[in-house]
Order: structure tokens, then C-alpha cells, then sequence
């Protein structure tokens, strides 16, 4: 058994023990991927692990950068309550279709709100309209973008914000800036956001390596500590 095999094994031994997903969240995963979409989606314990952190912060406002079917939305949905709501951002219309009747199907497409479009133009329409601030960000679109969608979702927050950055070790490859291409300029991208969250005074946070079935990865963990004068969420 590959190393790879072994990560999916123990995967599914979590998700019928200690996870356990309800038939919903099952559902989205599976018409996502008969509808054509790639299987990227988060697995299921990091979805669970959003989901409890989004409760356990008292969230009732989440923006999400990148939609693809829905399924890390639903889990966003399903934590904040019925008088929550979950703003998601997602480029590919296609996308956003199968997001939208996969939330729907779920009883959670009330509370979501998907907002077609490269995501720096619909994120910047939010900070002109003057929405947030909000109370978790989930980062998972273009990865060369990360910085910038960072320095915006820091726009639209407020002090005890929690900020998510997925898919920031990439098997290794963070730590290769010599690529070419397209999946240089994602490293490239991830390398700048880790930097930077490293670095902002208004952020405390922490990064880690997961193995899972999709392989080795990690995600960003970051609170905000303070905004600065005239963005969302500052007095």
C-alpha cells in the first residue's frame, strides 16, 4: 500500500468513526463530481474542522473565496444557523450552478449568497458596498492570488475575525519557487500569503500539514488582532 492508499484508508476509517458527515454533505460531493467538476473539494474532516470553528467562534457571517460545487459551503451554511449567512465567490458560472442546486437540495441555498465573477472584482464591490465585516473568510480560489485576497478579507473584517487559507504546502512544493508557469505563480502566490500573514501585525496565526487522500497539503490558521482606521469593523 502506497503512502497515498494509506492516507485514503485512514481517511475513511475518520469519516464512519469520528467524522461522520451527514447524507447531505455525501450528496453534494457526489453530484459535484457526476456534474464534471474535479475533485478538489476539502475532505471531509477539514470541512467538519471549518464547520466547528466557524460555531465555535459564534460566527454568523462567512465570506468564501472559491465555490466550486458547494460542498465547503455547506458546511459553512450548516454552522452558522438559520439566521446566518455564507457569501461565496466563485468565477466559473458553471460552477456556481451546481453550487447553487446542491445547496438548495441541502435545505442551505436561503442562506447563501454566490456572487458570480473573478474574485477580486466581486470582493471589491463588497468593500465599496460596505458590507462586513465578517466573521470567518475562507481563501480557496486561484492561489496566485492569495496575497491579494488576503489584504481584502482583512478589509471586510473586524478584531476576532478568523481567516482560513487553504492548500498552502501543495505537497511540498511551497518550498520550490524555481517552477515555471502556471503552478509557479500558485507558489509563488502561497509564499506571499504565508509571508505576509507572518508578518501583519493585525493577524496571530499558525499553518499546518495535513495527508488526507487528496495527499500531502496544509492550511492557514489566522485570527485578527486589530483592523486599521476606516475598514470594516474599525472604531
Amino acid at each position: 500500500m502506497t503512502s497515498i492508499e494509506h492516507w485514503a484508508a485512514v481517511d475513511d476509517y475518520l469519516v464512519a468513526t469520528a467524522i461522520r458527515p451527514d447524507a447531505a454533505h455525501e450528496c453534494t460531493r457526489e453530484a459535484s463530481h457526476a456534474a464534471g467538476l474535479r475533485p478538489i473539494e476539502v475532505p471531509a474532516g477539514q470541512g467538519k474542522l471549518m464547520g466547528l470553528l466557524t460555531e465555535l467562534a459564534g460566527a454568523r457571517s462567512v465570506l468564501e473565496f472559491g465555490t466550486l460545487g458547494g460542498y465547503s459551503t455547506q458546511w459553512f451554511a450548516a454552522a452558522v444557523g438559520p439566521q446566518g449567512t455564507v457569501t461565496t465567490l466563485e468565477y466559473e458560472p458553471r460552477h456556481a450552478e451546481v453550487a447553487r442546486r446542491n445547496l438548495d437540495a441541502a435545505g442551505l441555498g436561503e442562506r447563501v449568497d454566490i456572487r458570480v465573477g473573478a474574485a477580486l472584482e466581486t470582493v471589491q464591490e463588497l468593500i465599496e458596498s460596505g458590507a462586513g465585516p465578517f466573521d470567518v473568510v475562507f481563501i480557496d480560489a486561484d492561489k496566485a492570488n492569495n496575497a491579494n485576497y488576503l489584504e481584502a478579507a482583512l478589509q471586510l473584517s473586524r478584531p476576532g475575525t478568523v481567516i482560513i487559507g487553504d492548500n498552502v504546502v501543495r505537497g511540498g512544493r511551497v518550498l520550490d519557487d524555481s517552477g515555471t508557469g502556471a503552478d509557479a505563480a500558485d507558489v509563488a502566490g502561497i509564499r506571499d500569503y504565508l509571508q505576509r500573514q507572518g508578518e501583519d501585525p493585525r493577524l496571530d496565526g499558525t499553518a499546518l500539514q495535513t495527508v488526507s487522500g487528496k495527499g500531502w497539503d496544509g492550511f492557514a490558521l489566522a485570527i485578527v488582532r486589530d483592523v486599521e482606521p476606516g475598514v470594516a469593523g474599525a472604531e
